[in-house]
Formats: structure tokens, C-alpha cells, sequence
């Protein structure tokens, strides 16, 4: 425990931006990152992309599930991803973040060869829930590595770099396994899927641990005063989670909303497959173009300049959802989702690097993946509870609606999340000049 002198409270661990470490003492260059940084992140989504478009049709077409079974299959990789976040932040703590990525990684290869080629329709939904298992560790010793090897001014665009780099892999995966599937069969995607499943693994097998000093030191420093518990880390920042957490959730709802609410509404409109999917490939490269952008502009004018604008966009055009009544007024509207959705790329993970702890940083990450998870499950339900009992124009404003209020709610905490970040920065230099 050490007291915290800004107020004077007793706290588990020290203040963040005053001891974050930084991996190397030399001048920082994005190559020196890029394979093991992003390599695995693009790999991983490229597996998640392939095995997403295919899995309700095998439940269905080749297991016998109905399509709300199938529905419930292809969403408990929702459900494992929720069920692990907390768990994960332990084992990641335990394990530290490389082999938490191998574990990952190799669990998340059988998982997938197991939903892909399993006999029974129960077997493959435990396929599928493992993935989610799997899927939670692996992103959250990802993001605790980008901790490790980015300055603190790099820091947004960084982690804005490895959502684009997921978002790539979402883009990849399904075009090879479509290809893919037209000559062999669904089979075909998801032996697509296992086979960049284990390509992510190879990365990170085979690139160099540019963190296992760091990780040594983190163990020593903990032997030493003591291993946080997973609850006594939550109960110590349990005001950072009850309020930009509920931002996060704010953000990660709108986000899932959309992409459920989206193919939907094309569906309502009368627009064919080939159609919806052209407006989710438009949607997909404007989000790329930005961001990079978009975290350059977090590192420089701080994170509510982006959070807040982004959750405000992201509700208006839900509101403006019930106006695009054809293919052109939808892809004007996904468009500017796109756009809200590509400024916030790396948003989530940026601001809880901003306010995890050196110790128990990784049980830290896990409730804050875990409040995360809360919004994507909760945006796909709202979506789902609001079309059944009322209309899916309802669920568009009644969302929309809840996401310009929310952006006020966002906007408010970051920018203090912002103000305490760059006070404690400012101390940190303080200090290192006069030690100097």
C-alpha cells in the first residue's frame, strides 16, 4: 500500500503515468513492434473473420439446429468472451503476457478445428465458447504487451494501429474463406480459420520477448510487496470502473449495436446478400483510412477529443437510421457510423492503459475488458428486445437517442481522465528533472 499524496488515500499500487515503463532506452521505431504487435492481432481476426459467415450455416445446414439454435451457437463466442474477461486478467497475471498468448493461441486452434469438424451440434457450441475463452486472454496479454512497449506519447496510436490491425483481419478472413468455400465446401472456411488461428500462434512463438524483462521485473516488484488479488484490484479502482467504465460500456453497446442493427435494417429495405455485404465492405475502408489519424489525434489533443465526438456521431446516425430507405441512404448512414467507428479504434484500450496500475494491471485490464463485454452484449439484446416488442425503427432512436446522452457521460469522465493523466505526467517530469 502506498498513499496516493494527490488526496491522501491509501492505495493498492502506485499512480500509473509516473511509473509506466517503456520497454528500451533507445529512439522508439514502429518496425521494431510491428510483427509482434501486430501480426498475431491481424492473424487472430482474420480466424475470427473466416469462421463468423460459416458457423450458423453448419449449425444449421449440416447439424440440424434451427435457426435460432444457430443464432444461440454463433453467439456464445459472445458469451465465452464475457464469461473470460475476468478470469483471463487472472490467468494473464499468473502466467504473464507472453505464455498467456501461447496458451491462448493453441487453445483457440483446437477450439476452432473442434467447431469446424465436430460430429455434434453440442460439441461445436463448446467449440465455439472456448474460442470466446480464448479470445478474451489472448486480447487482454495484447493489450497489456502494447503497455509494455509504447511510450506514453505513442501510446493512442499504437493501440489504434492494433484495432486496425483487427479490422484488417476481419476484412482478409472472410475473403479467403469465401474463396475458399466455393470450391471445397464450409469445411473449407474453417480450415481457413485454423490455419490463421495458428499462424497467430507462430508469431508469437517465434518472434523475439521484447517484454520478458519487464514481466521479470513486475514478478520480482510483486514477490516483494505482495500479488494483487483480482478482487482487491477492483475494489481499489472500482470508481475508475463505475464511471469511464460505463462510458466504455456506452461505446462497446453503439458499436454492437450497429453491426446487428445494420444488416437488419437492409433486410427491412429489401436489399439482397450481395448488396448487405457491399455496405459493410464500404463501411469496413473508410474505417481503416482512419485510424491512424484518429489515435495521432488522441496522443496529441487527448482522449475525449475523440471519445466524445465519436459516441455522439456514433448515436446521430443512429437516429438518422429510419431515413435510408435504399441502398444509397444506408450506405450513407453506414458510412458515417464508419466513420465514428473508425475514430474510436483502439479508443477502449487506450483509455484503460491510461488508468491500469503496474501492479495488477493485468486483473486491472480484465474488469475493464469485462465492462466492455457488458456493451456488446447489451447493444446486440437491445436490439433484439426493441425490434421484437416494438419495431426496429424504435430500436434505431430509442438507441440513437441513448447514445447522444451517452456521449455527455463519456465526454465528461475522459476529459477528467485526460486532466489527471497529463497532472501526473507533469509531476513525473518534475521529478526526473530534479533527480537529474
Amino acid at each position: 500500500m502506498v498513499t496516493d499524496p494527490s488526496d491522501g488515500r491509501r492505495r493498492l499500487v502506485d499512480p500509473r503515468p509516473e511509473t509506466m515503463p517503456v520497454m528500451t532506452s533507445t529512439p522508439f521505431a514502429w518496425r521494431r513492434i510491428a510483427l509482434p504487435a501486430y501480426g498475431p492481432t491481424l492473424a487472430t481476426g482474420a480466424a475470427t473473420g473466416a469462421l463468423l459467415p460459416v458457423a450458423a450455416l453448419r449449425a444449421h445446414d449440416e447439424l440440424g439446429a434451427s435457426l435460432a439454435t444457430a443464432g444461440l451457437v454463433v453467439a456464445l463466442i459472445g458469451v465465452g468472451q464475457l464469461v473470460g474477461a475476468l478470469p483471463g486478467g487472472a490467468l494473464v497475471a499468473r502466467l504473464g503476457e507472453r505464455r498467456a498468448l501461447v496458451l491462448a493461441g493453441a487453445v483457440d486452434v483446437v477450439a476452432i478445428a473442434v467447431s469446424g469438424f465436430a460430429p455434434t451440434l453440442w460439441l461445436m457450441a463448446v467449440g465455439m465458447f472456448v474460442t470466446g475463452l480464448a479470445s478474451s486472454v489472448f486480447f487482454l496479454a495484447r493489450q497489456g504487451f502494447m503497455i509494455d512497449v509504447l511510450p506514453p506519447d505513442r501510446l493512442a496510436r499504437g493501440m489504434s494501429l492494433l484495432g486496425g490491425s483487427l479490422r484488417v483481419g476481419m476484412l482478409v478472413g472472410p475473403a479467403v474463406g469465401g474463396a475458399v468455400v466455393a470450391v471445397t465446401g464450409l469445411q473449407g472456411a474453417f480450415g481457413v480459420a485454423v490455419a490463421f488461428a495458428a499462424l497467430s500462434l507462430a508469431i508469437v512463438v517465434m518472434t523475439p520477448d521484447i517484454t520478458g524483462s519487464h514481466e521479470r521485473a513486475m514478478a520480482a516488484r510483486e514477490q516483494e510487496e505482495g500479488t494483487p488479488t483480482m478482487l482487491g484490484v477492483l475494489r481499489e479502482h472500482s470508481r475508475v470502473l463505475l464511471t469511464l467504465g460505463l462510458g466504455v460500456l456506452v461505446i462497446t453497446g453503439l458499436r454492437q449495436a450497429r453491426l446487428v442493427i445494420l444488416p437488419l435494417w437492409a433486410t427491412q429495405i429489401g436489399l439482397d446478400g450481395a448488396q448487405s455485404s457491399a455496405v459493410f465492405a464500404v463501411a469496413g475502408v473508410v474505417e481503416l483510412f482512419l485510424v491512424y489519424p484518429a489515435g495521432w489525434a488522441m496522443d496529441r489533443f487527448g482522449r475525449a477529443a475523440i471519445a466524445g465526438p465519436m459516441s455522439f456521431l456514433l448515436g446521430a446516425t443512429m437516429i438518422a437510421l429510419p431515413l435510408a430507405t435504399d441502398l444509397v441512404g444506408l450506405v450513407v448512414v453506414a458510412c458515417g457510423m464508419a466513420v465514428a467507428n473508425g475514430l474510436g479504434a483502439g479508443i477502449v484500450m487506450t483509455i484503460g492503459a491510461d488508468n491500469a496500475p503496474v501492479l495488477g494491471r493485468a486483473q486491472f485490464l480484465g474488469g475493464w475488458r469485462f465492462c466492455g463485454e457488458i456493451g456488446n452484449a447489451g447493444g446486440a439484446l437491445a436490439v433484439a428486445a426493441l425490434t421484437g416488442l416494438v419495431s426496429l425503427t424504435a430500436a434505431a432512436l430509442t438507441l440513437g437517442l441513448a447514445g447522444l446522452f451517452g456521449s455527455g457521460w463519456v465526454t465528461y469522465w475522459v476529459l477528467r481522465a485526460d486532466r489527471r493523466r497529463l497532472r501526473d505526467r507533469s509531476r513525473a517530469d518534475e521529478r526526473a528533472q530534479s533527480v537529474s
